[in-house]
């Protein structure tokens, strides 16, 4: 099967699965649009959850536009993202590995409905500029401007030229203005740093509303030098096609909704934020870079895309998770040489970026710290705390995590306590009136590392065998008892320390012979004093 031609074949699909709301009544974007979606955030379960597409959209001044509005699509739930990588949920993690391993490189083509509508020299401000467009607010009452979430900047090395294409929010400034949260360690700045080193600007695009494995592919954390269209290709199994821009050095994705062409100074910056941002706190004001548009190109009737942030779980938890999940995996599994790498997991009231947990079939005891090390190196400005456990544990379960580190480790032999990490917008960092100096600290900021597995046979699960769990489930079904959602462990098993008599007297209690267990302890009785000479207790 094809892989979505468009953001509008994937709505259809959303639509067909049964995972998208239309809301036809007027819903004001700068009010009430993202506490609208927010809700089934902090009231639905992640199953239940859906994108949302505004049919009918106003803002504070009474405007009305005639772009729909669409929010949550690529990532409210785990089955919306694989709804998008067009495979099942259990499936993403090797889609993804397979979509690195096996990159497509993209095409140039000689149009495409990007171009259907194109607005620069005088003819930008004569359609409003960036106002032409139903921008939403994502933090009433906090954010200081509406901000572009799902926008996908594409900029170039200058001394390789290979592209980069990452998300980035974008504070709108004027009907001309963009800025940009740029941070020092992502591969826009990085871009930005090498031109202003050569005294240029940076020219930059930004494309919304592209097909979703492009966005995907931007909210991923590939090594510098990858170009995410590769990726794209790879995961859609077909070349990304491509035109290029109309007043930069840029190509984009000509299936794209709107895509925003302009000049980024390297001479000076701007103050940017605060802005709602996911760790659950408000982004405090930062010096970045800004860009200049100069040509705006658009389909006729475009849809409006955005990404809904701010306080964990969102759709950007779950989208930056995902994707961070999978090329971390990749890389432990693959490129760092531990097979027994099993899942991992990006836990979302993180922000899905400071709690990571791995799990692990060591068949060596240093595999646990291989994966650990090589984690925290893989991501400079996340894994605040990164755990392995073994692979009986579900790395997603905070209850079965916290399970294997209060009982699978020792606090002086199994934690290390590591510097060099980058703060990023962590606010325990620093004091938020003080974010520019911590960026400069020598050490940085700072990272545990817990192993957390087995390290010697433990004794069996304390829970029922699998076989009388089975068979008590079925009774409960029976009995019509609410639907159970199994939390691993929910059996019991032999984790070594268990002998074969332990198995006979366990085998003669289900028999009922319980007596002759008792029976043999009785004629094994030992004294009091002799007890108290071998183990030397009471001195």
């Amino acid at each position: 099967m094809a892989y979505y031609k468009d953001l509008r074949a994937y709505i259809r699909a959303l639509e067909e699965a049964g995972k998208l709301v239309r809301i036809k009544r007027l819903v004001n974007k700068d009010t009430e649009m993202h506490p609208l979606v927010r809700w089934q955030f902090r009231g639905l379960p992640d199953e239940q959850r859906k994108a949302f597409l505004f049919e009918n959209v106003t803002d504070v001044k009474g405007r009305k536009y005639d772009i729909p509005v669409l929010v949550g699509a690529h990532a409210a739930s785990r089955e919306i993202y694989a709804l998008g990588m067009m495979c099942r949920p259990g499936e993403i993690m090797a889609r993804w590995a397979e979509s690195e391993l096996h990159p497509v490189k993209p095409v140039m083509v000689d149009g495409g409905p990007v171009l259907e509508e194109v607005h620069k020299g005088d003819s930008l401000l004569e359609h409003g500029g960036l106002d032409e467009f139903p921008v939403p607010i994502s933090t009433p009452g906090f954010d200081n401007a509406p901000y572009l979430t799902a926008a996908n900047w594409v900029s170039k090395d200058p001394d390789t030229g290979v592209r980069n294409t990452g998300n980035y929010r974008a504070m709108v400034k004027s009907p001309t203005r963009l800025g940009i949260c740029a941070t020092p360690s992502n591969h826009f700045r990085e871009h930005w740093e090498r031109r202003r080193a050569k005294g240029m600007p940076l020219e930059a695009a930004v494309v919304i509303g592209p097909s979703p494995n492009v966005g995907y592919v931007a909210t991923a954390k590939l090594p510098y030098g990858v170009d995410e269209y590769d990726v794209a290709g790879g995961m859609a199994g077909a070349p990304v096609e491509l035109v290029k821009c109309l007043t930069v050095n840029i190509e984009v994705p000509a299936n794209a909704e709107i895509v925003i062409e302009g000049i980024v100074p390297t001479d000076c910056l701007e103050r940017e934020a605060p802005f709602g941002e996911y760790p659950g706190y408000m982004g405090s004001e930062m010096l970045n870079p800004f860009m200049n548009v100069t040509c705006i190109m658009h389909r006729t009737k475009p849809v409006y895309n955005a990404f809904i942030s701010q306080f964990p779980p969102s759709e950007s938890s779950k989208l930056r998770g995902i994707a961070a999940e999978s090329v971390l995996f990749k890389f432990l599994k693959h490129d760092c040489n531990i097979p027994g790498v099993k899942d991992v997991s990006m836990h979302e009231a993180s922000g899905a970026n400071a709690y990571i947990v791995i799990a692990l079939r060591k068949t060596h005891p240093s595999q646990a710290w291989q994966a650990l090390n090589g984690a925290s190196a893989l991501i400079p400005t996340g894994g605040k705390i990164i755990v392995v456990v073994d692979e009986d544990i579900d790395p997603r379960d905070a209850d079965s995590v916290n399970w294997a580190m209060s009982f699978r480790m020792q606090p002086h032999r199994d934690v290390k306590i590591i510097q060099g990490k980058a703060p990023g917008i962590d606010p325990s960092a620093a004091p938020p009136s003080d974010l520019e100096s911590r960026s400069a600290a020598v050490s940085g900021a700072s990272a545990m590392l817990i192993d957390a597995t087995l390290k010697w046979p433990y004794p069996p699960i304390s829970l029922p065998k699998k076989e009388f769990m089975d068979s008590a489930r079925r009774m409960w079904e029976e009995e019509g008892l609410p639907d159970l959602k199994p939390r691993v462990p929910w059996y019991g098993y032999s984790l070594g320390h268990w002998t074969a008599e332990n198995d006979e007297e366990a085998r003669l209690a289900l028999q009922g012979r319980h007596y002759e267990t008792g029976e043999k302890l009785a004629r094994k009785r030992v004294t009091s004093e002799s007890r108290v000479s071998t183990s030397g207790a009471g001195h």
